[in-house]
């Protein structure tokens, strides 16, 4: 075969293969364990285009007890990102392949909350995953309350799939979360707060061997269990569980499918997490290879 011939056929599998494509609003990590940086090495092990359009700037300070120091960006940056990535892959792009599946992560400001808010009313997107991070350790209280406020004012309303870890759970719903029932209770909650699919996680935090995650839409319910990998939790992976439904989706799973894909990749991540000098490891989203 020439070289010329071995091009087209290797274009034209390559136009048959155009991948789904998923964006994540969320922060940058510096050290890559969370945040965008995360999500976009989910999607690209997931087989999905990934876009990332950043809220602010997260790095853990080691000299104050690895609290975080925030800095957000700027309004018109985000907006100007947003508008950007809707214009050349939404509805009305003329793309092959049409964004219309995004990922909510660290907000980190009622500004921000806003400025998202109204770019997502006006965008046409069929899945909308929010990751509720209501705090940021490290923030000081006031801001941090005003924050999670408008997240559940703003955002929460928009969503279709929600991922609340046990604190969040708690915050959204209003319960105090000790075990699986009520944990499933507080999934049943959010979602009647939200009428979004809602994928609460109980991982470590649940006494018992396992790591336990509650899934409920309105009609489906279902636990979804795996062997704890030590009962310490890992950095990034609320973040990558959270991508991964959203790459599940883009690509046509169901919710459900998708919070179990998840699951399992985010389990493997764990088992193959990567050690630091920072007093936490990170999950690797390599892990199931």
């Amino acid at each position: 075969m020439t070289s010329t011939a071995f091009d087209s056929a290797a274009l034209s599998a390559s136009e048959a293969a155009t991948p789904a494509l998923a964006l994540t609003i969320a922060g940058s990590e510096a050290t890559g364990g969370a945040g965008a940086q995360a999500d976009l090495k989910t999607f690209q092990e997931l087989g999905v285009f990934g876009i990332a359009n950043l809220t602010c700037i997260v790095s853990f300070d080691p000299q104050d007890n690895w609290n975080h120091r925030f800095v957000p960006i700027d309004q018109q940056v985000i907006a100007d990102q947003l508008e950007a990535t809707t214009a050349a892959y939404g509805a009305a792009s003329g793309a092959p392949s049409v964004l219309d599946t995004v990922k909510i992560g660290m907000l980190g400001s009622p500004a921000t909350i806003s400025t998202v808010a109204a770019a997502l009313a006006g965008a046409a997107f069929t899945n909308v995953v929010l990751d509720p991070v209501l705090i940021c350790k490290g923030q000081e209280p006031g801001h941090a309350l005003d924050t999670d406020l408008a997240l559940k004012a703003e955002i929460l309303p928009l969503a279709t799939f929600v991922t609340p870890n046990h604190f969040e759970a708690e915050s959204l719903s209003g319960l105090h979360i000790t075990d699986v029932e009520s944990l499933t209770a507080a999934a049943v909650r959010i979602h009647e707060l939200s009428g979004a699919a809602v994928l609460a996680k109980g991982g470590v935090r649940l006494a018992g061997p396992d790591a336990v995650d509650v899934y409920y839409d309105g009609e489906t319910l279902e636990v979804l269990s795996a062997p704890k990998v030590g009962e310490v939790a890992v950095s990034g992976a609320g973040c990558s569980l959270a991508a991964a439904v959203t790459a599940e989706l883009a690509k046509g799973a169901t919710p459900l499918e998708a919070a179990r894909s998840a699951k399992a990749f985010v389990t493997a991540g764990i088992r193959n997490r990567v050690a630091s000098g920072a007093p936490f490891d990170a999950l690797w989203q390599g892990g199931p290879r």
